[in-house]
């Protein structure tokens, strides 16, 4: 007898039935077993890389990453938002627009197209410290891709007519921008904690911005760019000895920028405090925090330790409790932020406004439990086990090394400390823990922002506003 399509389907989905109400029963019989333990974390190899100097001084970093033949290359040169004057604020992104807008040899539109037939497209990001101007392409094009590099930090095409459009979108950006209560947040805070440092500074005015002149971005990078600012990464499969001699051929003859040096460190300050209204607001943002020691300073992987236990993390302390004990806010996060001589420190939140003050004084008081009780070993253990699990994802990919690297050589960190990353952050102990807490995060010393409904949060946040 031949079986139809529709009877082999209900003999099927009758046996799977009958297995799964076996598997079940069994299930409910069966002894349970504990999960195996997790293995001790282990440190980053990171394949030797090979070092040279151009004979400008400019320092080349080549890293042999991966089977993948593609090859990532990041330019990153001393000149950011920390280099730029008083009225010159976001001069310095301008100037990182304008330099995708095309080269002396391409137009920008060519200039995209160029990068695409190789397999990448090309980004310039400006940060507080640095633009870093980098590609990702086929390993067979990375030479090609090299050279382009260099041509768009060079030689910039700085087409006029491209000026007031950059220039129109940048403004589009600050107006939102400004319209969001994080970023309203941000921006006193810096304010408080920095005064009249660049790092003060983050927004400029709609005048400021609209004023600049292609003059200004081509001084900015006459005074900038040069080869004793910049440092060369490369990362994948990619040909040495040809990489090399692109690499001499396209930056070794670089000339050294004439601006001025670095600012120097910040100055200390006192803690602020500011109270800015947003009628009617269902939400109150804040933002509380202080300085701390930057990457070069010993203290900084305990801090690292102590961040993602009290706030960094999602089992940290401050989720747990204004999260998920107490439903104030949805996604609260803390960061330690690094800059060239300085960091901070701060936790944001986004609370429900008829909780504001309680939402302020819960973190607080974590802040003060941890700096009075070392926390327990398991719980340290397991925020240790986690940051030394994203370290190890975070160097998956080229990209992710070549970040890695410019770190250390930002802060001078030394070559041992991508090997030793994981080994200093599990060995940092519970009482390191609450000692850094105490010294370096007394919640007393903390900037605090509020951005909310006046009417609704002044007088929860009095005793703050009292204590600057």
């Amino acid at each position: 007898m031949t079986l139809t399509t529709r009877s082999v389907a209900r003999g099927v989905a009758a046996a799977s039935l009958l297995a799964l109400a076996v598997s079940g029963a069994w299930a409910q019989t069966a002894p349970r077993q504990a999960p195996p333990a997790p293995g001790a974390p282990k440190n980053f190899a990171l394949p030797a890389p090979a070092r040279l100097t151009l004979p400008n001084g400019m320092p080349v970093t080549m890293v042999p990453f991966g089977l993948v033949p593609k090859v990532a290359i990041r330019l990153v040169v001393d000149a950011g938002n920390a280099h730029e004057a008083a009225g010159e604020v976001w001069l310095a992104d301008l100037a990182g627009r304008m330099m995708k807008e095309g080269t002396a040899s391409l137009a920008g539109e060519n200039l995209a197209r160029a990068f695409a037939d190789m397999g990448g497209e090309l980004s310039v990001a400006v940060g507080p410290n640095a633009t870093n101007i980098s590609t990702e392409v086929l390993s067979e094009r990375a030479a090609d891709a090299l050279r382009l590099v260099a041509e768009v930090a060079r030689q910039p095409r700085w087409p006029e007519d491209a000026l007031a459009r950059v220039k129109s979108d940048m403004a589009r950006e600050l107006a939102i921008a400004k319209t969001q209560p994080q970023a309203t947040a941000m921006e006193s805070f810096a304010a408080l904690l920095y005064g009249d440092h660049p790092y003060g500074r983050v927004f400029p005015t709609e005048a400021m911005l609209s004023g600049y002149t292609l003059d200004q971005v081509r001084a900015f990078h006459r005074q900038r760019f040069g080869g004793n600012r910049a440092r060369l990464y490369i990362a994948g499969v990619f040909d040495r000895a040809a990489l090399e001699t692109a690499t001499r051929d396209a930056l070794g003859s670089w000339p050294a920028a004439a601006g001025s040096p670095d600012p120097p460190r910040p100055p200390a300050r006192p803690r602020g405090f500011a109270l800015i209204d947003r009628p009617g607001a269902p939400q109150s943002t804040l933002m509380m925090g202080l300085r701390v020691p930057d990457p070069s300073d010993p203290a900084w992987i305990q801090l690292v330790v102590t961040d993602s236990l009290l706030g960094g993390s999602f089992g940290s302390r401050i989720t747990s409790n204004i999260r998920e004990a107490k439903g104030y806010t949805y996604s609260p996060y803390s960061t330690v932020q690094p800059m060239v001589g300085s960091a901070y420190w701060s936790e944001v939140a986004d609370v429900s406004t008829a909780v504001t003050g309680a939402a302020i004084q819960e973190i607080a008081n974590e802040i003060e439990r941890l700096g009075r009780e070392a926390p327990a070993a398991t719980e340290l253990r397991g925020i240790q086990n986690n940051l030394a699990g994203t370290f190890v994802v975070s160097n998956a990919s080229r990209a992710g090394v070549i970040g890695q690297l410019v770190f250390v050589d930002r802060y001078r960190l030394g070559d041992d400390y991508l090997a030793k990353y994981v080994e200093r952050i599990s060995t940092v102990t519970p009482e390191q823990v609450r000692q850094t807490a105490r010294q370096h995060l007394a919640s007393d010393a903390m900037t605090l922002v509020v951005v909310g409904d006046t009417k609704a949060v002044r007088s929860q946040v009095a005793r703050w506003a009292d204590r600057k």
